[in-house]
């Protein structure tokens, strides 16, 4: 049955979408079905998805391997509390976790969403120095730009002025910023990038419990691609001065920058890893946060006993069983192959866009394409620009990006690229 006018007024009353306003809504496009690469809308048109459902739709929509294990898993239990016992799907997505995950990383512990993975990560951090006796170290310091989700311990390490929780600050936990790393993913490293993150722990070792990152790519707090060399550096400062190291790969995890994981690109094991969006192939909300024994140990032998959280769908067996179909079917893939291919497609493709005047920088890194504008874009009319060329791409800022399924074809690929290209060509916001 098709969406119905009256369901669509109910929609723009009722329903609040991420970053919309209930005063005059944004429109929202009734979906009807999704396949492969490609949304068919209710009125029939098609679109390629440049956006991959927010990175996560790694294998395309309706994937059959997917799909049947959704199917499978069903039959046996949606669901079942996770406390107190334990499931296949659960045992087997961690035992897969731990093989494909930087060594040492070999404790799991599995959230609900990507968000839920960092506050775990930052309880984690702060658990484990206060088990040591040091619970004077319960600061966090991060890098602006970055970007680490929408609830209040990760808002808390979002950069809080280019970021998009400004308003916030003043009831937000007050963390420490270092300066962004300014030197790119392929430029000559330079020791100065990283002096004022090493000054700041230096100062401030003394009350910080860990340095949290997104690895090599800064994902929503503005799309920016960083040095390698950068990552390794912030890894031997950590190591210097006692403070643990988050990498917050839910955006970079399983493949998207041309590595399994982005810290791969630096050689670097982190304290803890946050994996989320693409862990299900966009099938199914969960995310992990992993960590190694050391810690592990530390926090349990502490005065709680054990690790303070516990959500209630926490290893829902649905979710676990199609994230475990979704990671061999990863591993058992020539992602690697398909992401460079994707990654030269991209380049090739948007290279046009840097001739125009409105375009500050065009930059693209594994599965990423990124058109830097020289002024926000107006998100409505940008995106009219993109449908009426049949692709699904939403800008934010002045940005406007794609990190499209790793299943897209070259044809597909050159479409999305051309259409990019045109509808900037037309842009006059």
């Amino acid at each position: 049955m098709s969406i119905t006018a009256e369901q669509i007024a109910f929609d723009q009353q009722h329903i609040w979408h991420p970053y919309s306003s209930m005063i005059n809504p944004p429109p929202a496009y009734p979906v009807e079905s999704a396949e492969g690469v490609r949304i068919r809308l209710a009125d029939g048109r098609e679109l390629i998805d440049g956006m991959g459902s927010w990175w996560s739709v790694i294998h395309g929509y309706g994937h059959p391997v997917l799909n049947a294990a959704a199917h499978q898993q069903i039959d046996k239990m949606s669901h079942v509390m996770f406390g107190g016992l334990t499931h296949q799907p659960a045992i087997e997505l961690a035992r897969a976790l731990v093989e494909m995950t930087p060594e040492k990383l070999d404790k799991v512990f599995l959230a609900d969403s990507g968000s839920v993975a960092v506050e775990v990560a930052i309880k984690m951090a702060i658990q484990y120095w206060h088990a040591r006796g040091l619970a004077e170290k319960h600061k966090l310091i991060t890098i602006r730009n970055g970007y680490h989700g929408d609830t209040f311990g990760a808002m808390a390490v979002c950069d809080p002025v280019n970021g998009m929780h400004e308003i916030f600050t003043g009831v937000l936990p007050q963390q420490l910023f270092a300066p962004a790393p300014q030197i790119g993913f392929d430029q000559p490293w330079d020791e100065a990038d990283i002096e004022p993150l090493a000054q700041l722990l230096a100062d401030n070792h003394q009350q910080i419990a860990a340095l949290i990152l997104e690895p090599i790519v800064q994902g929503a707090g503005g799309m920016r691609f960083y040095s390698p060399s950068y990552l390794k550096r912030a890894r031997e400062l950590c190591d210097n001065h006692q403070v643990l190291l988050i990498a917050d790969e839910i955006a970079t995890g399983f493949g998207r920058t041309g590595e399994l994981f982005a810290c791969q690109h630096a050689g670097i094991t982190p304290d803890i890893l946050c994996v989320g969006k693409a862990l299900t192939g966009g099938y199914m909300t969960l995310a992990a946060t992993l960590t190694n024994s050391h810690i592990g140990e530390t926090i349990s032998a502490g005065g709680a006993g054990c690790f303070m959280h516990g959500p209630t769908f926490m290893g829902n067996p649905l979710a676990c069983a199609v994230a475990g179909a979704s990671l061999k079917l990863l591993r058992d893939s020539d992602w690697q192959g398909r992401v460079r291919c994707i990654e030269q497609g991209l380049k090739q493709g948007l290279a046009a866009a840097a001739e125009l005047d409105s375009v500050a920088e065009v930059r693209c890194l594994g599965a990423i394409g990124v058109v830097e504008m020289k002024a926000p874009v107006d998100t409505v009319e940008i995106q009219k620009l993109f449908i009426e060329r049949g692709l699904w791409i939403r800008p934010f800022g002045k940005l406007v990006y794609v990190m499209p399924p790793y299943v897209i074809s070259d044809a597909d690929l050159q479409l999305l690229t051309d259409g990019m290209v045109s509808a900037l060509q037309a842009y006059r916001g």
